[in-house]
């Protein structure tokens, strides 16, 4: 009797993690630049340097003083576009803040005021939502960060209300960060973290983050934090769902912003981005000490390969179900869901088949390794010989197709542009 040659087997690929530095979507070191009322929109040649300098995102704080007691102007909404025009332009995002108070002691706007002019953001929230990172809460006090307001506003009731017509407004898949912890958990009435349970979902708790403007000064970080070892903790836990970042502030007290301090503190908080732009001799001395380049690295999530597996062979029609581990190498886990792909590139055509996977990346939490293991249907792929990549890209049709918005693996010799942007898996599957 004949014995069948047995199809070859792929015993699998280990993938060398790189230390490189590269930008990547939605997290990293930020630049911060705000704008006034019906002021000069965005430099565009200047944000277009951005990503050759490892950023991905700008925070842009519109003041909106000359608005305190009217409507937006055309004017004044035609700017904030054309600023989102030229940020997806540039392969970039953006964390917005709207404020009317620059400084304490300046006034800020009325409730009705603050109610009209959410009312008329939520068409640009809605058609740029593609572009938009996160949403600061603002609108309340001095730079929109819910203090010092003169019109009363920074009570857990008014904050309660400009949160959830900021919330209305945005469309669910965008998150908010409020200034401090002990804010979230007042207007909750909880101080039990964000879980899994609801966390992804259109739950209004679940859709609110952090962001401390006075990040490494020492202390309770300039009233951020009102007991602050619990907040901290409440703030590491709620991170695993829900976004932190901010800026550092000048150190109280003989602090000392080390880089040790920064490590610790960064990962325990889960930090997404941190503004380069304030307070710059902190972030200096870091540069200056040698852990600026650890910190643009690890910002945010920091995915790479471990390793995988696929059959070497498959039929017309068929299916295959592959192994892929991918470790999260950064503080912060994503927060926005990817498209994930694996692409079937022909050896001899070069023509592309991609098949969509079901699998979540936010799920691959800081230092946590996730498998994927589901079967790829491969109909439609014709008989050939076929490089295979693994493609992780924006859920927006706009971004879809974009190199800048493709998510890049940090894995050494790994990463194409091609294609809209893919990492390669370093397979050869035969379809016969």
């Amino acid at each position: 009797t004949e014995t069948a040659t047995p199809p070859p087997v792929d015993d699998g690929v280990k993938y060398e993690i790189s230390n490189t530095i590269f930008p990547n979507p939605e997290r990293g070191f930020v630049r911060m630049m705000d704008v006034h009322s019906e002021g000069a929109s965005l430099n565009a040649a200047q944000i277009n340097t951005f990503r050759n300098q490892n950023v991905s995102m700008i925070i842009r704080v519109f003041y909106l003083e000359a608005f305190r007691n009217q409507a937006l102007s055309t004017a004044e909404l035609t700017l904030i576009q054309e600023d989102l025009d030229k940020i997806r332009n540039a392969g970039l995002k953006a964390i917005l803040r709207f404020a009317y108070s620059d400084n304490i002691g300046v006034d800020d706007a009325p409730l009705a005021i603050i109610e009209q002019h959410l009312d008329q953001l939520q068409p640009i929230f809605t058609n740029n939502k593609d572009v938009i990172a996160f949403v600061q809460a603002g609108f309340i006090g001095a730079w929109g960060e819910w203090h010092s307001s003169s019109n009363g506003l920074a009570t857990t009731e008014n904050e309660i209300t400009v949160l959830n017509k900021l919330l209305s407004v945005l469309p669910a898949d965008i998150m908010v960060q409020v200034r401090t912890p002990g804010a979230k958990q007042s207007i909750f009435n909880s101080t039990d973290a964000v879980t899994a349970s609801i966390a992804y979902t259109s739950d209004a708790k679940a859709r609110v983050g952090h962001h401390n403007d006075c990040f490494m000064s020492g202390g309770d970080n300039y009233g951020t934090y009102t007991d602050i070892a619990l907040q901290k903790q409440y703030i590491s836990n709620e991170a695993l769902f829900v976004p932190t970042g901010g800026e550092t502030c000048p150190p109280t007290g003989g602090y000392d912003p080390s880089c040790n301090e920064g490590r610790n503190e960064m990962k325990l908080l889960k930090w997404t981005y941190l503004n380069l732009d304030w307070y710059q001799p902190t972030v200096n001395a870091w540069k200056t000490s040698g852990c600026f380049d650890e910190f643009q690295r690890n910002l945010g999530y920091r995915l790479a390969l471990v390793s995988t597996k696929f059959p070497g062979t498959a039929t017309v029609n068929g299916s295959i179900t592959p192994s892929i581990n991918i470790i999260n190498k950064g503080y912060a886990p994503l927060y926005h869901k990817k498209d994930v792909y694996v692409v079937f590139k022909n050896k001899t055509s070069g023509a592309y088949y991609q098949k969509m996977l079901s699998a979540d990346l936010r799920l691959c939490k800081p230092e946590q390794t996730k498998s994927i293991g589901e079967a790829i249907n491969l109909s439609g792929i014709p008989a050939g010989e076929y490089d295979l990549y693994l493609r992780i890209a924006d859920k927006a049709a706009s971004l879809k197709t974009r190199t800048e918005y493709a998510l890049q693996l940090a894995n050494t010799g790994v990463w194409v542009t091609e294609n809209g942007g893919m990492n390669n898996l370093k397979h050869v599957l035969k379809i016969n």
